[in-house]
């Protein structure tokens, strides 16, 4: 039997910075140099917290899977989140988590979500009257800010039964806002408490837990003077009791559910989609494929959850897309006991971390790993393909609840509006990815609009 090994080999370090200067000049290129440099397990120090980068299917599952109860949330990572997040799904643990996921759960089912396919199709139909109406061939428009908006109306239609739309100006900036201080924080050589970030932070969220609380009223208010259950996951919240402790949920607890679900349900779909979109802009062949696909499977009707199995291709380039540019670009976690990963000692307290946006480019498991192939995810390449090599969703206990939620949605977004529109990238736009909380598209993404069947 061979003796473990001790801290894994690692990029060269400040005394006091440790790689912080490397992770804020380029932390996407530090972490896939390393990874490239030094293998599929490599340290690293952020200051004075000493971390661990694990690059390989095996560990990962063993972190999130295998060995998922050896491993917590309760880390730096997320507890600058929980200002803004509360103890929502993200960010809680143990089983305030596991009472949590209990209750949510049931909304997420997949035939409860298949519910929610009509209405999503609906809300992309709207927008595009809007755009018919705003917008002539060939005029510019950030189609990163237009995912935003609709990803977050048919979150609030489908899974609150509120109204979302006027409230987007003020949820949308707010998340925006946030999203860049706890990044900023993250960044920073001397990290402040968010509480002390004054006044933009405390401005958005105020904003936020505002709106938020406004929405919760509402709908507390509609089911009250309805005296009807309500059907959708915030009616569901408010007056669902846990099977064991037949407790309801608090206010709080509420209040951090819905930031939670209103940031995760839309924020993630809305940039996985423009990522989408500029993809399809730097390769026509696949704008072709995805044309011949919704011709032949949809011949111009709006599409319907029964057409998901047939847009084959459509979902291969969702797939790749998400593989390229995964929302939730890295996961952490904090070992609670000893362990050892790659035959290196694991002592209690290293906080792991695991990057999809690494994994899904490491060349022994992702040929040409740079170049954008929808291909890669045919059942022919994909069968011999490790689970964990693809993982933008997370895995084991912990994987994204709202994974079929987000798949659907992003399917009949795409299908919906790639009948109506081919989109190119505006010359001299930087399509660049910004590491926050999730991957968005730094300066947005500005697409050239030209309606399909028009000159």
């Amino acid at each position: 039997m061979h003796p473990k090994r001790n801290r894994p080999p690692g990029p060269p370090r400040h005394p006091i910075f440790g790689n912080l200067r490397e992770i804020r000049r380029d932390t996407l290129g530090f972490l896939l140099s390393a990874a490239r440099e030094y293998g599929d397990i490599f340290s690293f120090h952020f200051m004075f917290y000493p971390g661990l980068l694990v690059n390989h299917p095996d560990y990962i599952r063993h972190v999130l899977q295998d060995n998922h109860r050896a491993y917590s949330k309760q880390h730096f990572d997320y507890a600058v989140l929980k200002p803004v997040l509360g103890e929502g799904l993200l960010t809680s643990d143990g089983d305030h988590w596991l009472r949590q996921r209990r209750l949510i759960q049931p909304a997420f089912h997949r035939q409860r979500i298949a519910v929610f396919g009509e209405q999503m199709v609906e809300e992309t139909e709207n927008m595009l009257r809007r755009w018919n109406m705003r917008y002539q061939n060939g005029q510019v428009v950030d189609i990163a800010e237009e995912m935003m908006r609709l990803t977050l109306t048919i979150v609030g239609r489908a899974l609150f039964s509120v109204e979302l739309s006027a409230h987007a100006g003020t949820i949308g900036p707010a998340f925006t806002t946030l999203n860049a201080e706890i990044a900023q924080l993250f960044r920073s050589f001397i990290p402040t408490p968010l509480k002390f970030r004054l006044p933009r932070f405390q401005h958005a969220l105020g904003e936020l837990n505002h709106t938020v609380q406004a929405i919760i009223d509402q709908r507390r208010a509609e089911l009250a003077r309805s005296g009807e259950a309500g059907d959708d996951l915030l009616a569901m919240l408010i007056q669902v009791r846990d099977e064991q402790s037949r407790e309801q949920m608090t206010d709080q607890q509420l209040r951090d559910e819905v930031v939670t679900l209103l940031l995760a349900g839309h924020e993630t779909t809305a940039n996985a989609l423009s990522w989408t979109w500029y993809l399809l802009s730097q390769h026509p062949q696949a704008v072709e494929c995805l044309h011949m696909e919704l011709e032949r499977v949809l011949s111009g009707r709006p599409p319907c959850l029964d057409d998901l199995p047939a847009l084959e291709y459509s979902r291969m380039l969702l797939n790749e897309a998400l593989r390229l540019y995964p929302p939730a670009w890295v996961i952490s976690r904090k070992a609670e006991q000893d362990d050892e990963i790659g035959g290196y000692s694991i002592p209690k307290g290293t906080v792991v971390s695991l990057s999809p946006y690494t994994m899904h480019r490491h060349p022994a498991f992702w040929d040409a790993s740079e170049a954008f192939d929808p291909e890669r995810f045919s059942p022919a390449h994909s069968e011999s393909r490790p689970s964990y090599a693809y993982f933008p969703f997370g895995g084991g206990p912990r994987l994204c609840i709202g994974r079929d939620f987000a798949l659907q949605e992003a399917m009949l977004i795409l299908a919906t509006v790639a009948q109506r529109y081919s989109m190119d990238l505006a010359p001299g736009h930087p399509a660049e990815p910004e590491p926050l909380i999730t991957l968005r598209p730094k300066y947005g993404m500005n697409m050239i609009l030209h309606p399909r069947g028009k000159d």
